[in-house]
């Protein structure tokens, strides 16, 4: 009995151990695939969200240009983008094919649509992937996108099984070449989180990017296996912001003036390159800007084109339109006496001599007469009257050697070569010294605006294009006062005179119903390695309308046009002319309010200013004579009332000592008129036109010898040869 009980005791144990393991086992595999299930339920919650929570980019719109009226000058526009499905799996039924079953015809039709060629469009369209099988479907890169809906639905047409069109925005600029080197242009890129986006590259769509980009939106739902939106789902939506627009100072009329005038003289002159500005005095704004060579910032093709702003960002040497602030530096400085006289032809500074354009001078002349005639020689005298340190200051007044400031990028500053004493004379006639040809707008306004310099802007106004408001607001800025009022005064009134004077080197740029004030200019173009070009110039002229109130700043420069037996100054006028006169009309400047210089009546000038009304008389068209020492007149002739053509002679008299003035091409008329006028004892030999006399011109008259003046007709009269100096001792400076 003892041995049974003891056996049973100990199976009962066995078997509670057994079942008690067994329960453990089972216990532990329960926790085991409990936890296990809850990792995996959350991997597969993970992997649904992951499938049916979606997301999707809102393009914000880029950002408008406008001028400063409102009209479009970039925008966005819809445009298409060119897709082809090459795989065969896209086909269902092979009697309606929806794959590209023929490549090669394929790529023939397109190339003919699309800025891609044949064997190009014929690689994309058969090119494998490398498991050995075609895509689903290929794109055409830049050739494929931005296709207008014309081509389109001509492309739709044929009928091309598996081409297909997806709505697309792109920049458009409908001006075609408008300010192409202002505005620049933008392009799509691809993003890393598959969006597109349209990217500024250069002028002020690079400049102003991010402003006119904006800020993309999103929107997250939910969809079912299929990709279809779940009914109440909820939507949370970001919202794109629109980039800003851009206003500005650019007016679009003026800048077609522009465009179409330069266009025409590129055809018939193929210069190396062109430049036009156009500003407002008053205020500083550009009204135009552009050059040659330049491009389509649709197409962005061109030849020989720089790709940077030649108003802002190249210099150059001024030529003679750097003369205009050599002038105002001494009317400023009470150093310019229009009467006094000076030899022209040649100045020597130490071991260097400068020369006239014509390389031999015109004799004693006035300084008056030698700033029409664009005389280096009188700028070179100028400047010892004025002093070399003076002088400096009043460039550095006018804003040159340093950046304007204008609202562009890159802006150049020029150089002021001032260490050398032969530097700062070439500097008064704009040779050697470097300049932009927005500082010469900039330091013009001065001259323009009654001595009051502006800074030149091209941005009006930054607007919130969601709402209107204008988040900046661009003001006219004035840099100072380099000259007096009366300075900029007697500057413009004598700036007018070189297209009225007889000597006058802008007789080509006289309006028929405006009058100009301006400075010619005909610049050597400097070699890389040193020295200049033999016989190849820059061309230009700075010049303002109406003279006696401003309304516009127009400045032109043609470089190395292919001249067909003309003065180099014609193809500027070409330019100059047609802008100025359509703009000041476009800005309803009446023609009425500026006198006419065909013909002019004569006033009473006795008890006047002698240099005043000589400028006046000038300007008019009409020669004056001095008879003394200048100062206030005592006697006229002719008397008032009477009228003249242009290019007449008008006598003033004043008090005393004469100075004899150059009688070359005077009638016998005139020269008795002087006669009579001066009490000197001048003996006329001959009949006709004076072509000699016994005292040279520029002396003053101190005794009653005899002075002899010898005339001839037209057809006795001959030019003698004049010895031209070498090559050697002439620093060619200037061809006027």
């Amino acid at each position: 009995m003892k041995k049974k009980r003891f056996r049973f005791q100990w199976g009962a144990f066995l078997l509670l151990v057994f079942y008690g393991g067994l329960f453990f086992l089972l216990f532990a595999r329960m926790v085991t695939l409990q936890a296990t299930g809850e990792v995996e339920g959350q991997a597969l919650a993970a992997k649904a969200a992951a499938k049916y929570n979606k997301e999707s980019a809102i393009t914000a719109n880029r950002g408008k240009i406008y001028d400063r009226n409102g009209q479009v000058i970039a925008e966005d526009t819809l445009s298409y983008r060119l897709i082809a499905v090459v795989s065969d799996k896209a086909t269902t039924d092979k009697k309606n094919p929806h794959h590209v079953v023929d490549p090669e015809k394929t790529a023939e039709i397109l190339a003919q649509y699309i800025p891609m060629k044949k064997e190009d469009i014929y690689t994309r369209l058969t090119k494998l992937r490398a498991d050995g099988t075609l895509p689903y479907q290929v794109e055409f890169g830049v050739a494929g996108r931005g296709i207008n809906h014309e081509v389109m639905s001509t492309i739709k047409d044929l009928k091309l099984p598996g081409i297909l069109f997806v709505s697309d925005l792109k920049r458009y600029y409908p001006n075609g070449v408008f300010a192409s080197h202002l505005i620049g242009f933008a392009l799509k890129e691809d993003n890393e989180d598959g969006t597109v986006t349209t990217k500024g590259k250069m002028g002020l769509e690079l400049t102003y990017d991010k402003e006119l980009t904006g800020e993309n939106g999103k929107v997250k739902y939910q969809t079912d296996a299929f990709s279809y939106l779940l009914p109440n789902s909820e939507k949370m939506v970001t919202p794109a912001k629109d980039g800003d627009d851009i206003y500005l100072t650019i007016d679009k009329t003026i800048q077609s003036f522009v465009e179409d005038a330069m266009t025409q003289v590129e055809q018939e002159y193929s210069p190396e390159s062109m430049t036009v500005v156009v500003a407002e005095p008053k205020t500083g704004k550009i009204l135009a800007m552009s050059q040659r060579p330049t491009f389509n910032p649709d197409t962005r093709e061109s030849t020989n084109m720089k790709w940077l702003n030649a108003v802002t960002e190249e210099t150059i040497e001024p030529g003679s339109t750097m003369k205009t602030f050599t002038l105002a530096s001494a009317i400023d400085t009470n150093k310019w006496d229009p009467d006094a006289w000076y030899m022209s032809g040649q100045y020597t500074v130490h071991d260097r001599t400068i020369r006239d354009h014509n390389k031999v001078g015109w004799g004693s002349i006035t300084y008056l007469e030698g700033f029409q005639r664009s005389s280096n020689t009188a700028m070179a005298n100028l400047l010892v009257s004025i002093g070399d340190d003076v002088f400096l200051d009043y460039l550095d007044k006018f804003g040159f050697g340093k950046k304007t400031g204008i609202d562009l990028p890159n802006e150049a500053t020029g150089t002021i070569l001032s260490k050398y004493p032969i530097q700062r004379v070439t500097t008064t006639y704009g040779q050697g010294s470097t300049v932009t040809p927005i500082q010469l707008v900039q330091a013009m306004t001065a001259i323009a605006n009654d001595g009051k310099m502006m800074q030149p802007y091209v941005i009006d106004r930054i607007v919130d294009s969601s709402n209107g408001k204008i988040i900046q607001q661009h003001e006219p800025v004035a840099k100072g006062n380099p000259v007096s009022a009366d300075t900029a005064k007697q500057v413009r009134e004598i700036l007018a005179s070189t297209l009225t004077s007889k000597y006058g080197t802008a007789k080509d740029f006289v309006l028929d119903e405006y009058q100009v004030a301006g400075k010619t200019g005909t610049a050597q173009i400097p070699k890389q390695n040193g020295g200049y070009l033999s016989n190849e110039y820059l061309y230009s002229f700075l010049g303002m309308a109406p003279y006696d109130d401003p309304q516009l700043i127009i400045y032109v420069s043609v470089e190395r046009p292919k001249l067909n037996g003309e003065l180099g100054s014609v193809p500027v006028s070409k330019i100059f002319k047609p802008v100025m006169q359509n703009s000041l009309k476009h800005l309803n400047v009446s023609p009425d309010d500026v006198k006419q210089v065909d013909h002019t009546k004569i006033q009473d000038y006795t008890g006047q200013n002698a240099q005043a009304i000589e400028v006046e008389l000038a300007n008019d068209g009409i020669q004056p004579v001095v008879v003394g020492a200048g100062g206030k007149i005592v006697e006229q002739y002719p008397k008032s009332g009477e009228t003249l053509v242009k290019g007449s002679y008008v006598f003033l008299k004043t008090e005393g000592e004469i100075t004899l003035p150059n009688f070359t091409d005077w009638s016998l008329r005139n020269l008795l008129v002087f006669k009579s006028m001066s009490g000197l004892q001048i003996e006329v030999a001959g009949e006709g036109f004076a072509v000699s006399q016994s005292v040279s011109a520029g002396t003053i008259i101190t005794d009653s010898a005899p002075i002899v003046v010898k005339l001839k007709t037209p057809a006795e009269s001959f030019v003698q040869d004049v010895e031209t100096p070498s090559e050697g001792d002439v620093e060619q400076v200037e061809d006027e």
